[in-house]
């Protein structure tokens, strides 16, 4: 069920009303939550929530384990099982055919004529996001910085709360789990928390619907389909197109995400901050996939070293490379997350010599240079393989000129920028002042909006993350 589909036009309202009738009864309502978070999964493929609840039940025994375990081997043996196990998961659906044929491609430039075999299991949807988020817990009660959760109901909600299943924010026991334990009380029905569920859920379908679909439809899919065949002033609107389409598509999801868990009485965390403001790469991705990169740090960039040992260029590559391949299993993917590697390290390098009081214009030129730099990452990110790269490049650098792109599209790129590089405080504002509209006002205006999304809807086009 896609966020921006008929279903979940019916799917999110009756949750919330089913919400509010229990709202008083925390085990009931915690209950129906979970069945909603299973329906709503097993509205893709039914079988595949056995993976969840199978994941969901080895954890939340390790967990139990890890708590009243003293031994360390012990401890250390039943963390590995955890590793193991949903990495183990993890890499059968998602890697498993990625290494066999990068295998059988070794072995052919070896001489060797073998034919390893590959299965044709489909990628449960929202594996790596789930994976990460039960990794975390048990990473957690491992280090004892959480104590273990004894409910299973409660653990199952917080593995499976169906806002951010699919493709986050990655959410942390220690941010999730004491919500499920701290009753909010009366139902909060105030405006402030509705208009800010409902704005955000709004906004997000915006993104969504109005940019990211469109500008895949209109230009973006359509060049980079067939590179050679467009011009390269097409070649560069499409990759620019690309970079906010994605942004779009994956901000507009955690939109929805976070609104539809703030109108169920949940706080869970932002995961963008308007990346291409950013005035190095460094910062870029304090504000992109937010909840991703602080886990890569936490869970895997400090563990390694970090800055320590004067290692920290092995570990920011380990951690990037990791990183790009935890967003897709291909060869494009991994040099993604090794360039970024490759960019965090040049950018500390540079912060070194770098002036806190330096004009406004080098900021500028900071902020161009970094977005131009992730700009040519998203070529790796978005090609299906090292042929297209190459076919995009080489005809990129035939510096041939002319356009087939509609003006139209390119006025909706321009709006998408406009949006995205807004002052915070003047969208801040004009949230404001909706805010303080009467109820009946809002109301028409989210209905004509419901109208006006739907008109201009592509076809409920899935979101970009759900792939990873």
């Amino acid at each position: 069920m896609n966020f921006n589909s008929a279903e979940f036009l019916v799917f999110l309202p009756l949750v919330l009303l089913l919400n509010a009738a229990l709202f008083g009864r925390t085990r009931a309502r915690h209950l129906m939550l979970l069945v909603a978070s299973y329906a709503f999964y097993m509205t893709w493929n039914w079988k595949y929530a056995g993976l969840i609840a199978g994941s969901t039940l080895i954890d939340y025994v390790i967990g139990l384990k890890l708590g009243g375990a003293q031994d360390p081997r012990l401890r250390r043996t039943l963390l590995i099982v955890s590793l193991c196990v949903n990495l183990g998961v993890l890499a059968l659906f998602k890697y498993f055919n990625f290494f066999v044929e990068s295998t059988d491609s070794v072995l052919t430039l070896l001489g060797l004529d073998v034919t390893l075999p590959t299965h044709s299991l489909l990628l449960p949807v929202g594996i790596s996001f789930y994976t990460f988020q039960t990794l975390s817990y048990t990473i957690d009660v491992y280090w004892r910085r959480i104590a273990p959760e004894r409910d299973l109901g409660r653990f199952a909600l917080f593995v499976s709360f169906f806002p951010q299943l699919v493709a986050g924010p990655i959410v942390r026991a220690s941010d999730f789990l004491p919500q499920l334990h701290h009753a909010p009380g009366a139902l909060d029905g105030s405006r402030a928390r509705v208009h800010a569920g409902m704005s955000r859920v709004f906004r997000g379908l915006f993104k969504k619907i109005v940019f990211a679909d469109l500008l895949a439809s209109l230009f973006v899919d359509r060049v980079f389909a067939d590179p050679s065949a467009h011009s390269s002033l097409d070649l560069l609107l499409a990759l620019y197109g690309y970079a906010f389409q994605i942004y779009n598509d994956f901000s507009g999801y955690s939109d929805i995400a976070i609104g539809a868990a703030i109108l169920l009485g949940f706080h869970i965390p932002e995961n963008f901050d308007r990346p291409y403001l950013s005035r190095n790469v460094r910062e870029f991705w304090t504000r992109w996939h937010i909840s991703l990169s602080s886990w890569l740090k936490d869970y895997l960039y400090i563990p390694l070293g970090g800055n320590r040992g004067g290692r920290t260029a092995r570990n920011l590559m380990i951690t990037m490379g990791l990183g790009g391949l935890w967003h897709g299993a291909g060869l494009n993917f991994v040099l993604w997350g090794v360039f970024h590697g490759a960019l965090l390290i040049a950018s500390r390098a540079a912060d070194r010599h770098a002036s806190p009081d330096a004009p406004g214009w080098v900021l500028f030129r900071d902020r161009f240079l970094t977005f131009h730099l992730v700009l040519f990452g998203w070529l790796l990110f978005r090609v299906r393989d090292m042929d297209h790269f190459a076919e995009f490049v080489g005809a990129f650098t035939s510096f041939s000129g002319g356009s087939v792109i509609h003006p139209a599209a390119v006025g909706l790129l321009g709006l998408a920028a406009f949006v995205h590089f807004t002052p915070r405080a003047a969208a801040d504002e004009l949230w404001k002042r909706w805010a303080h509209l009467p109820e009946v006002a809002q109301a028409a205006g989210y209905a004509l909006a419901i109208v006006v999304l739907c008109g201009v809807s592509v076809d409920a086009a899935v979101f970009i993350y759900f792939q990873f």
